[in-house]
């Protein structure tokens, strides 16, 4: 996109789909910038005015005052049942949830297991910052050996809470699968490959190809009690040691024999 005099080029802008106003969250929470590239890989696939977006309970469910799309709000976890019945009614629209650590990987583990399991033609984007961010910073299933939160002030103990769960490894082994990756937004590069994920992602069902499920490491500064360098710091040196990044599974690349 070009100026008026011709001398200067546009690299960087907002996509028309997310609302013209500020974000109420936090310094250094990444939220922001999961919103902006689900936009942006919306508005690329030309998916904006046959979008569903469904949100979960958390900072997640805010969602809907950023992106201007059609929503529904789902109960706690229970976002993946009610995007199965929005796609299962209305096969033409693009459906897509959004949901943090605590709602997918806690009260919703059933519900978005069931749902991979059975090949819904939905995309999930899963923000995990390993702890629950709206109500007050509590142990997450996500949360680290280690990581004090404030139901586990001495730190999440492996012997009495277990291990942090790994959801990418467990969608990525469900059969109805289609595409299972985790990345991070905690650098540039790692943010341009989190944009190339969501898209193969989203390829999945409007390619009627089968379930597609993408997690992304973020921060979550205020309950980790650290500023935002610190905070992604963190993302690099302790979470993704134990929650490594790649494609868990690819069904395309698998048929073409790249797997």
């Amino acid at each position: 996109m070009q100026s008026a005099n011709n001398n200067e080029k546009l690299v960087f802008d907002v996509p028309e789909v997310m609302a013209d106003r500020p974000t109420h969250y936090c310094p250094g929470c990444h939220h922001g910038v999961a919103h902006r590239l689900v936009a942006e890989v919306l508005t690329e696939m030309g998916l904006v005015q046959d979008t569903l977006c469904i949100g979960s309970i958390g900072c997640s469910v805010f969602i809907y005052n950023y992106l201007d799309v059609d929503a529904v709000e789902a109960p706690h976890g229970r976002a993946p049942a009610v995007a199965t019945g929005a796609k299962r009614a209305r096969k033409d629209k693009f459906v897509f949830t959004y949901q943090g650590d605590g709602d997918l990987a806690s009260i919703g583990l059933a519900e978005i297991v069931h749902a991979a399991n059975r090949g819904e033609r939905i995309s999930v984007v899963f923000v995990n910052n390993t702890v629950y961010g709206m109500t007050g910073g509590q142990m997450a299933p996500t949360t680290l050996v280690g990581q004090k939160t404030t139901t586990c002030p001495g730190g999440r103990c492996a012997e009495h809470e277990g291990l942090p769960i790994k959801m990418t490894e467990i969608i990525a082994g469900l059969g109805g699968t289609a595409y299972a990756a985790r990345v991070s937004l905690d650098s540039v590069k790692h943010i341009r490959e989190a944009k190339r994920a969501l898209r193969k992602a989203f390829e999945m069902q409007t390619n009627n190809i089968g379930f597609g499920f993408v997690e992304m490491l973020s921060a979550c500064p205020t309950n980790w009690h650290m500023d935002a360098v610190s905070a992604n710091r963190r993302i690099a040196e302790e979470m993704i040691p134990y929650f490594p990044l790649g494609v868990y599974k690819d069904v395309t690349a698998e048929a073409d024999g790249k797997e």
